[in-house]
C-alpha cells in the first residue's frame, strides 16, 4: 500500500498528503497567468479567494500537458483511426505504429501517459471540489468553480471510458492510505459519474464570459459535452433535448472552415469548448504546449511530422469540399498563409488543423505552443442533432442540421455538395456518419465514432482490429502492478 500511495503523490501532487499544490504552467489568457514557480505550502493554501482561482486555474493549465494533447493522446484518440497514421520519419518513435494496427500492449508507455494525465486532471477537480466549499469567498464565484471543475473531470472522465472501458472512479481526495487501492468502476457508474457533473455544472456556469475569463468552460460547453456522452449512450432523446438547447444559445458557424482553427479566430462563434494554449513571455517555461509541435510539418520550422492524414482521408471527401484542403497539408503546397510546403520529404500529407503559420513560430519556446486545441465545436451540436433526429424518426430535422453543415463546407460555390434529400433513415445515418467523418477528420473522434456505430470490424478490421477485445485499450499494466492486482485487464490483452 505504501508504494501505491507514494506512487499517487508523486504523480498528482495530493494536497492532502504532501506538502505543496501542483500549479501549472500558465498560458497568455488572464485567467491562466499563474506563476509556474509558486510552491504555496499546503497548510496556508485553501484559505482565501485567490487560493481557490489559483488552483481551478491549474485545471486548465494542466489540460494542455503532453499527456493530455501530445503523443499518449493522438496514439490513443487519433492513429488508431482511419484518418490517421503515425507519420514522421520511418524510424522514429516506431512503436507508434503499434496503435495503428491494434497491436500495442498494456506495457506501452503512451496508454500509461494517457491514464496517468486524465488522472491528473481529475485529482486536481477533486482538490477544488473538496476545498473550495469550506472558504469563505464570494458565493457565486464559488458556485462557478465547483461547475468548472465537474466539467473538466466529467471530460477526463469521458475520455477515460471511453478508452478504457471500466476504470476507477474517484470523485474525492483519499483521506487515508485504505482509500489508495480502488478497484475499477463498471462503466455504467462512471457514465452515471459523468452525466451527473455535467447536469451540476450546466445549472451553474454561464453562457458567456468577458474577455478576460474566456475560454473556460461555459454553460454551452456542459450541455454540449453531455449531448456527446448521451450519444455514445444512445440516449437519443436526450441528445436531442440537450443539442436543441444548446442550438439556442448564440452558436454558429465560423463562415471560413480554414480560418476557424487559425490563431487569431480561436474561441470564435465556432467554439463550445477549446483547451486554451497561448504563450506568455513573461512568464518563463509558460509555453508547454506540444500539440501544434508533434504534429507540424517535418523538415521545417513546424514540427516533427507526428499523427498525419491517410490517402483514405483525402480521398473520403467529395469533389469541392473546402475542408479537404483546409485539413490536410499537401507535399509541395503554399498554405494560405503563404507557407511553402517542401515537395520532397518524409510524409505527403500534414495536419493543417494543429498548424501555426511559418512566421508565428516563436524562437525559444515549442513550436506552436500557442495553438488552441479544438474540444467541442458548434459543428459537433449540429450533427449530434441530425443524429439523434433521425433516429427518433425526425428525417426534416435531421437534414436540416445535416445540410447547415455541408452548406459551409461549400464555400460559396454553387453546384457542389448538394444537400441530403433523402427521406430513407438508413441513407440519412449514413450521410450523418460520412459527414461526421470529413467534418472532424483529426480532430481525435473518428476512431471511437466508429466503434460507437457498431463499425469497429468493417472499417478498422482489415488492419487487425478484433471485436470483443478492440472496443477499448488494454490497463496499462505499471497500474496493474501498482495495484497489486487489485486493476484487473480488459480481455484479449
Amino acid at each position: 500500500m505504501k508504494n501505491i500511495k507514494n506512487n499517487y503523490i508523486q504523480k498528482f501532487g495530493l494536497i492532502a498528503l504532501c506538502s505543496t499544490i501542483l500549479i501549472s504552467p500558465a498560458c497568455k489568457k488572464d485567467f491562466l497567468n499563474v506563476d509556474p514557480q509558486a510552491q504555496q505550502p499546503a497548510v496556508t493554501f485553501w484559505k482565501t479567494q485567490d487560493d481557490a482561482t489559483k488552483a481551478v486555474n491549474s485545471i486548465y493549465g494542466n489540460l494542455r500537458t503532453w499527456e493530455n494533447t501530445a503523443f499518449p493522446a493522438l496514439a490513443v484518440e487519433s492513429i488508431p483511426g482511419d484518418d490517421a497514421e503515425k507519420g514522421s520519419s520511418v524510424n522514429d518513435a516506431s512503436y507508434l505504429n503499434n496503435f495503428d494496427n491494434y497491436t500495442a500492449s498494456s506495457t506501452e508507455g503512451q496508454f500509461s501517459g494517457f491514464w496517468t494525465g486524465q488522472y491528473q486532471n481529475i485529482n486536481l477537480c477533486n482538490q477544488v471540489l473538496d476545498n473550495i466549499p469550506a472558504i469563505n469567498m464570494d458565493a457565486s464565484l464559488k458556485a462557478r468553480y465547483l461547475a468548472e471543475a465537474k466539467f473538466v473531470r466529467a471530460y477526463s472522465y469521458f475520455r477515460l471510458v471511453r478508452a478504457f472501458g471500466d476504470v476507477p472512479l474517484r470523485l474525492n481526495v483519499p483521506k487515508d492510505a485504505t482509500e489508495f487501492n480502488i478497484p475499477r468502476t463498471p462503466k455504467a457508474q462512471v457514465w452515471a459519474a459523468i452525466e451527473k457533473d455535467l447536469d451540476d455544472a450546466a445549472a451553474a456556469l454561464p453562457q458567456t464570459y468577458t474577455a478576460v475569463d474566456r475560454g473556460r468552460a461555459t454553460k454551452g460547453a456542459a450541455l454540449a459535452l453531455h449531448a456527446k456522452v448521451a450519444m455514445y449512450l444512445g440516449k437519443w432523446d436526450l441528445v436531442l433535448s440537450l443539442t436543441n438547447t444548446v442550438m439556442g444559445m448564440g452558436y454558429d458557424l465560423f463562415p471560413n472552415y480554414e480560418q476557424s482553427f487559425r490563431l487569431n479566430n480561436e474561441n470564435n462563434i465556432e467554439s463550445v469548448f477549446e483547451i486554451q494554449c497561448e504563450i506568455n513571455q513573461s512568464i518563463p517555461n509558460s509555453a508547454t504546449s506540444q500539440y501544434s509541435q508533434v504534429q507540424g510539418v517535418r523538415g521545417s520550422v513546424g514540427g516533427w511530422g507526428f499523427n498525419v492524414p491517410t490517402a483514405a482521408l483525402a480521398a473520403a471527401y467529395e469533389p469541392g469540399d473546402v475542408r479537404r484542403d483546409a485539413t490536410i497539408i499537401f507535399r509541395g503546397e503554399t498554405t494560405p498563409q503563404g507557407d511553402i510546403i517542401a515537395a520532397t520529404g518524409d510524409n505527403p500529407m500534414y495536419n493543417q488543423k494543429s498548424y501555426v503559420p511559418f512566421s508565428l513560430i516563436i524562437t525559444g519556446v515549442n513550436e506552436g505552443a500557442q495553438q488552441n486545441v479544438r474540444v467541442l465545436r458548434f459543428a459537433d451540436v449540429l450533427l449530434m442533432n441530425a443524429e439523434a433526429a433521425n433516429e427518433l424518426n425526425n428525417p426534416t430535422l435531421a437534414k436540416t442540421s445535416l445540410n447547415k453543415v455541408r452548406a459551409r463546407a461549400r464555400g460559396g460555390v454553387a453546384g457542389v455538395l448538394p444537400d441530403v434529400t433523402s427521406t430513407d433513415k438508413e441513407a440519412i445515418r449514413q450521410a450523418i456518419w460520412k459527414e461526421r467523418q470529413v467534418e472532424f477528420a483529426m480532430e481525435s473522434d473518428r476512431y471511437f465514432d466508429v466503434i460507437r456505430q457498431g463499425r469497429g470490424t468493417a472499417v478498422f478490421g482489415p488492419r487487425g482490429w478484433k471485436a470483443g477485445k478492440n472496443e477499448v485499450w488494454p490497463i496499462p499494466s505499471t497500474e496493474i502492478d501498482l495495484s497489486a492486482g487489485t486493476l484487473t485487464q480488459n480481455p484479449g490483452y
